[in-house]
């Protein structure tokens, strides 16, 4: 990550009708007013920046691969600089999603490819999108599988699983449905055991990152406190960071997701450097616990994002 500043250049091109160089007079058009039907990643870059010409390429490839769930938007820092100035990029490379003229997630600095496959796909799904692979003969049996466990089938959604990876041995939906239903059986052990076999090859897709996230809440759920006493003592005192922290996380353990949102959102609102920044932290995990496009992970992530920007 560098510090802005620098000479200039003649921007990249963008070479895909999803992918487009954007300047001050076209960025609400092409950004804002885009976003309002489809998710627009915009890569703020400037032609000395290093890390920038690696990070522009592989991201230019996530969202082509993406056949159209988003869009992509390259900003020239050196040529835009109301536009960095407005939305406070002090360091380069920054990537925002915007979706319906609002930022909803973003990342500073260089990652890897898989992150940014991750971060691409997490933000077509959140714009009601799919990227990635197209459909297969499983998808009808995994979505069965998936109403079964809304129904509370979860014996005959675990063998329906069970079933796909017979087939494909490497489905993550599979893999995460598994994971899923056994922690809904109360055997988180097991689910745990299930996500560390799942093969390699596999391990960064949002599904088996969404279910280690899955996990992680269930742990959390095993040492959660008292509701009501939590309750009575950020009622008491609201600056009690740790009350107030606590008593997000027993809300999310009693199935109480949004509140606990809410009571994180608080918290980062009243201080987000607080212990390492738990609030964003534990904030994350629920997001990626849950579908990319619910509506308790979309409105939160964009809560978070304009308390950030802000």
């Amino acid at each position: 990550m560098i510090e802005l500043g620098g000479s200039q250049s003649q921007p990249q091109g963008g070479g895909s009708e999803h992918i487009k160089d954007v300047s001050e007079m076209t960025f609400m058009q092409d950004v804002v007013e885009a976003s309002q039907q489809v998710p627009v990643i915009v890569d703020f870059w400037a032609p000395w920046c290093g890390p920038c010409k690696t990070l522009g390429p592989m991201l230019e490839d996530a969202v082509k691969a993406a056949n159209g769930a988003v869009k992509m938007a390259k900003v020239n820092v050196d040529e835009a600089q109301q536009i960095a100035a407005q939305l406070r990029i002090q360091s380069i490379p920054t990537v925002y999603a915007f979706y319906q003229g609002q930022p909803i997630d973003g990342f500073q600095g260089a990652v890897s490819q898989s992150e940014i496959k991750a971060f691409v796909d997490r933000v077509a799904q959140q714009g009601g999108g799919a990227a990635g692979d197209s459909s297969n003969g499983l998808d009808d049996a995994l979505a069965a599988a998936e109403e079964m466990r809304e129904a509370g089938q979860t014996d005959d959604a675990l063998q329906i699983y069970q079933a796909v990876l017979g087939e494909d041995e490497k489905n993550p939906r599979a893999y995460a449905g598994i994971v899923a239903t056994l922690i809904e059986m109360g055997d988180v052990d097991k689910a745990e055991a299930v996500l560390n076999g799942a093969p390699a090859e596999i391990a960064t897709t949002p599904e088996l990152e969404a279910a280690h996230a899955q996990i992680a809440l269930a742990r959390q759920a095993e040492n959660a406190g008292p509701l009501a006493d939590l309750q009575t003592k950020v009622e008491a005192d609201p600056s009690d960071h740790q009350a107030r922290y606590d008593y997000a996380l027993a809300l999310q353990a009693a199935g109480r997701t949004e509140e606990a949102v809410d009571q994180l959102l608080e918290l980062f609102r009243r201080d987000r450097t607080w212990n390492d920044e738990a609030a964003k932290t534990q904030l994350f995990t629920v997001f990626d616990a849950l579908k990319p496009n619910d509506p308790i992970v979309l409105n939160g992530r964009r809560k978070l994002s304009s308390m950030i920007f802000a």
